[in-house]
């Protein structure tokens, strides 16, 4: 698939990378030398830079005397010459990273990454009711649900789901970030004031396979577009209960003196899902304050460690999941600020049946009949015929491992769907488990 996003032009000169000479200069002599490059082609991939900017760079790197040539004539074809650090250079380097031992991809400027989020936001991306239904069709929705997800999933609005536990919030939430089927560019490393913040997360990115006319081909010579960034699916962060306030602040690393980006940063074009809301050591009432602002404003206000302040974009769509009543875990200005407020209540007797059936599938099991009516007839009834999604996965598992144990193959009984029922209740409580 190729993305309709507008992509980052790909710097022709030195100048229109954007970044201080200096920490241009230091990257270059730290990076040679932690990973023996010696030649231009070389260089340009490790900096994520043509090679007419790599070789511009090292040019004038080498009239500092920092970098000389190695057995060529300065005559000779530029993409031949070798390269080797001088005395000063090598000198330079351990200098620069002792300060840091960042290395490799050279940073965007946040002013620039700015720019690029705004062309790619997730505020601008459309989900056809027919991509919805797709991405949902591991549930069983009715249509006033799809009345309502339309709506929130096209508005860069954030959704709060709520409901009791086991009925497909969280599968929703997983639904609708399945929507979006497009693409967006995520820089490895951007920079502001000098400091290099790292934004590219392999667990969180999801690497869009480019095409090329010569499989051998390098990957700077992959793509028409600026090599600092990488064409990636729009972003997924999903948080639990481990989601701590910390998580939503820049992370300094000691050793690299470098930056982890916070996950609302490293989320931006994509989607951020906030999963088991209240579980979480943090109140939910600090959570979305930290948020407020920024959900409303698309901007956010991170802090480095000397204390001096700055805006990034925050363009993620947030979407809070919880079994908690929201009248419970927020007051009501939060509650204002949660544009759509969605239900997801138990399913009915008909919705049961058709979520039964469907779960049956996907487990190595076959379906029999008089085990639903049994459900539905005989034990439902005992608990005022209350519905769930999940007990339909519950009821299956159980009855496969019942089998196992027996050492026959998975199979459907009513004794043992019964024996199965009993681990689905409390029995001296009429709550579910």
């Amino acid at each position: 698939m190729i993305s309709n996003t507008p992509s980052p032009k790909r710097p022709k000169t030195l100048a229109e990378l954007g970044i201080d000479t200096t920490l241009l200069r230091e990257i270059l002599l730290k990076t040679m030398l932690r990973r023996n490059l010696d030649n231009v082609i070389s260089i340009a991939e490790a900096l994520r830079v043509s090679v007419p900017v790599a070789q511009e760079l090292v040019e004038i790197t080498r009239d500092y005397d920092m970098i000389e040539t190695l057995g060529a004539s300065r005559l000779e074809e530029t993409k031949n010459l070798r390269y080797k650090l001088t005395d000063s250079g090598r000198r330079a380097a351990l200098d620069a990273l002792a300060q840091s031992e960042y290395t490799g991809a050279l940073p965007v400027p946040l002013d620039d990454y700015i720019l690029q989020v705004k062309a790619q936001s997730i505020r601008d991306a459309a989900v056809s009711r027919e991509a919805l239904e797709k991405s949902m069709g591991h549930l069983i929705l009715n249509d006033r649900m799809f009345q309502k997800l339309g709506p929130a999933v096209n508005s860069p609005r954030s959704v709060l789901f709520y409901g009791p536990p086991g009925n497909g919030k969280s599968s929703i939430a997983d639904g609708i970030r399945n929507a979006y089927t497009d693409h967006i560019y995520v820089p490895e490393y951007i920079e502001y004031a000098g400091n290099v913040i790292s934004v590219f997360d392999p667990l969180i990115h999801k690497v869009v396979k480019q095409e090329t006319q010569d499989p051998g081909q390098l990957r700077l010579q992959g793509g028409n577009f600026d090599q600092r960034y990488i064409l990636c699916q729009r972003p997924t962060v999903i948080t639990g209960g481990e989601l701590t306030m910390d998580m939503l602040d820049l992370n300094f690393n000691p050793v690299s003196r470098t930056y982890q980006a916070p996950l609302q940063l490293k989320s931006s074009g994509g989607v951020f899902i906030v999963d088991d809301l209240g579980r979480q050591t943090t109140p939910p009432q600090t959570l979305i304050n930290r948020w407020i602002v920024p959900m409303e404003s698309g901007f956010d206000i991170l802090t480095l460690q000397s204390g001096q302040k700055f805006t990034v974009p925050f363009d993620t769509k947030v979407m809070f999941s919880t079994n908690f009543a929201p009248k419970k875990i927020f007051d009501g200005a939060a509650l204002r600020r949660v544009h759509y407020k969605i239900f997801v209540g138990n399913p009915d007797r008909d919705e049961f049946i058709k979520i039964f059936i469907m779960t049956v599938g996907q487990y190595p099991i076959e379906m029999k009949e008089e085990v639903l009516s049994h459900l539905l007839l005989e034990l439902y009834p005992t608990v005022d015929n209350e519905y769930a999604a999940y007990h339909a996965s519950f009821l299956i598992e159980q009855m496969i491992s019942s089998c196992r144990y027996e050492g026959i193959e998975p199979q459907m009984s009513i004794g043992l769907v019964t024996k199965a029922w009993d681990h689905l209740f409390i029995k001296d409580s009429k709550n579910h488990i």
